[in-house]
């Protein structure tokens, strides 16, 4: 019985047989951008505003706050620790997103 050659295939090029194939690269981020529901920025009545207000006054630096936020057609809810209240330019920064004062929608929790 003869035997076979061996010509073992390098295991960097079996490894490469086994990763996983996009056949249409981006389509996973294009369904995900379809499914995004956009929505209107809300506009808080003075009664909320003077809530919301109340609670701005209330956050201290290196406390967690929990935050709900307009940005780019969608609500957004981030929680973490302060790192920034800056009342003249109107930005609260929450680890390293800065939020505008005007984005913020409320604050939980706090």
């Amino acid at each position: 019985m003869a035997k076979r050659p061996k010509n073992k295939m390098p295991v960097s090029d079996r490894a490469k047989q086994f990763m996983p194939f996009a056949a249409l690269k981006g389509l996973p981020e294009a369904l995900a951008a379809k499914e995004k529901i956009i929505v209107p920025k809300l506009s808080l009545s003075p009664e909320k505003e003077e809530e919301l207000d109340l609670k701005m006054h209330q956050l201290k630096h290196g406390e967690i706050a929990t935050v709900v936020y307009f940005c780019n057609g969608e609500y957004i809810k981030i929680s973490g620790m302060i790192a920034r209240i800056d009342e003249t330019s109107r930005i609260l920064q929450i680890v390293h997103t800065k939020i505008a004062f005007d984005d913020i929608l409320d604050i939980l929790g706090n």
